[in-house]
């Protein structure tokens, strides 16, 4: 279930525009995987870890990361919380194989940024069949916006977090206009490759907005965890999952 073809559109923002769930195009794949996105995942791990002392959570915590892509969140997440053991899935074969070269391409894969403390699956986050209530931090960067099916995700989140668990999702939050999205492009990606810059545009696109996450959580029974925006295009959800 989504919020409906016009999402936030009576709210002053235009309709959604949902991208494909998957990026399974192996070209589009390595073009996302060799961008620069540094700035951005060291904040998501250095918000996680904040978090994570917030809510005391075990210093061997089992961790749970959807919509890994290729792999470079988890493996900073095991580097700053080295105890952490990290499952992080995604439903695109050709991400998980980026993900997979960056493991096998570590000198000494038994540290944390070899496959010790990390491993990778293919799997829909929406249906990720690993098993119930198994995770005390399920994390996620850049997922919600390939989905429009959220209330099979929010349900799956609930499913495999064990009572208490921590979650933190980062996304990109829509804007109100295509002119504005286009905006964030030019500003944040000005000497990306074009298919980059478009698939950035799309996203924007196809993002959800605040409000609408927030009905999502509510419909879930998941009206805890807050949601809030980081920054002029992204958003979070965090907290404590009933």
């Amino acid at each position: 279930m989504t919020d409906g073809p016009d999402g936030d559109a009576a709210n002053g923002h235009m309709a959604r525009r949902p991208e494909p769930e998957v990026m399974d195009d192996a070209e589009e794949a390595r073009a996302y995987a060799e961008a620069d996105f540094a700035e951005v995942n060291r904040a998501f791990v250095e918000r996680l870890t904040e978090l994570a002392g917030q809510h005391n959570v075990p210093a061997d915590a089992r961790a749970l990361d959807l919509g890994t892509g290729p792999g470079d969140i988890p493996l900073l997440v095991a580097s700053a919380l080295s105890p952490w053991h990290i499952t992080a899935v995604d439903a695109s074969q050709a991400m998980i194989g980026i993900a997979l070269e960056k493991v096998f391409a570590c000198p000494d894969r038994r540290t944390p940024l070899g496959n010790a403390h990390v491993k990778f699956i293919v799997a829909d986050a929406k249906a990720t069949a690993l098993p119930a209530h198994s995770f005390d931090v399920v994390f996620s960067n850049s997922i919600l916006h390939h989905i429009t099916e959220t209330d099979l995700f929010w349900a799956e989140v609930q499913r495999l977090a064990k009572p208490g668990a921590v979650a933190f999702l980062r996304d990109l939050a829509r804007p109100p206009s295509r002119k504005a999205a286009q905006e964030i492009v030019d500003r944040y990606a000005p000497g990306e490759p074009p298919k980059l810059r478009e698939e950035y545009y799309r996203s924007l696109l196809s993002a959800h907005t605040p409000d609408e996450i927030r009905r999502q959580l509510d419909r879930a029974g998941l009206g805890a965890l807050q949601v809030a925006m980081a920054s002029d295009r992204h958003v979070d959800v965090f907290g404590r999952l009933p």
